[in-house]
């Protein structure tokens, strides 16, 4: 487990040394024991998540708690109190803070219990839980993004170039030519471009059925926000109603987009705000084919193989209805064919080539 590096004792040096999982064991307990007089706490395993947070559910008598463990040379939290608060503020429901240890990367918050939106969406439930998501999807992009890093043009082309890195050569052994590399660029410029001329607003950038939790009161529940930004309007609408982890019919997807539209960009006409929808989703959706492969290969996070075929299945279905998009759906129905996106392809299998830039 990576955490924050400490002195090397009895070297005479300022040489520094990982510490150990048992020592940020022991370090995560005299947290909670400094913030929480009683009985012994029990401590589980509550979740994980694809960064290098963990977080841990503790309980003492009838009462609980979680716990996050953010290494704060990996995964700092001041971002993480600071867009919290800006949630709870506009009445949002985040979890609240009891307390937190930024130098140590501990935040004793509370629980909001593990009924995540995905396995209780069904078609029957749908409507009333995105319903109840859009609707804090809209308070959400009212919040004032002042001091937000901004999802500039550098931002979106780092994004989209994982996707040729870790899917094509490192999942998919597929190094593309100078042709195909011109069709890349040129696809990654009108994404991004579609992106940026955009209204930019609040963006959690990862709104979907996995960080949504049913909350008794203000539903949902929202995590997952601390890499919140100042950029485009469709970007979460995109990502929660495109989910990586589940599909919906397209007419159905088509009526909930409309209907979020009329209610936050009325200026904006239907067809361009469906333009604005379609590509940046898709520059979400080649983000994460890049994002699921480095979790396997870079961070040995097999699960997320399981979920490409969906992913691609969006990336494919949005391309090819754009004219100046179809050489990348070919490009990549190419560099798919005949193979299980599920299988991770062998180190001895990759070739010997760097791909083009």
């Amino acid at each position: 487990m990576a955490a924050p590096a400490r002195q090397r004792k009895g070297t005479g040096t300022d040489k520094l040394m990982p510490m150990t999982a048992h020592d940020r064991a022991a370090a995560r307990l005299n947290f909670i024991r400094r913030h929480l007089s009683g009985d012994t706490p029990d401590v589980a395993p509550a979740s994980a998540d694809a960064s290098f947070r963990t977080y841990w559910r503790v309980r003492m008598g009838d009462a609980s708690w979680i716990v996050m463990d953010a290494p704060p040379d990996r995964e700092p939290i001041v971002p993480w109190l600071d867009i919290g608060a800006r949630l709870r503020a506009a009445a949002l429901h985040a979890p609240e803070v009891f307390a937190s240890d930024a130098t140590q990367g501990f935040v004793l918050m509370e629980d909001l219990g593990n009924r995540t939106y995905l396995p209780e969406l069904t078609d029957a439930s749908a409507d009333v839980l995105y319903a109840d998501a859009l609707a804090a999807l809209a308070r959400m992009q009212a919040l004032d993004t002042t001091g937000l890093p901004v999802y500039d043009r550098a931002q979106l082309v780092a994004e989209l170039e994982l996707m040729p890195e870790w899917f094509l050569k490192r999942h998919l052994g597929f190094m593309p030519n100078r042709e195909e590399c011109d069709v890349l660029d040129a696809a990654f410029t009108q994404l991004v471009q579609a992106a940026r001329e955009q209204p930019q607003c609040f963006v959690h950038r990862d709104y979907h059925s996995r960080n949504l939790l049913i909350a008794e009161h203000d539903n949902p529940a929202i995590i997952d926000f601390q890499d919140a930004m100042h950029g485009p309007i469709a970007y979460d609408l995109a990502s929660l109603l495109r989910d990586c982890y589940i599909a919906w019919p397209g007419a159905r997807v088509d009526a909930w987009a409309e209907t979020y539209r009329q209610r936050v960009a009325a200026n904006v006409d239907a067809a361009t705000f469906r333009i604005w929808f379609d590509l940046v989703g898709l520059q979400r959706h080649i983000k994460v084919l890049g994002i699921f492969c480095r979790l396997q290969y870079r961070d040995g996070k097999s699960a997320y193989l399981a979920d490409l075929p969906r992913v691609l299945a969006y990336v494919l279905d949005v391309a090819r209805r754009y004219p100046a998009l179809r050489g990348l759906a070919a490009l990549l129905e190419r560099a798919t064919r005949a193979r299980d996106l599920r299988v991770p392809l062998p180190a001895s299998a990759l070739p010997a080539r760097a791909c083009a830039p």
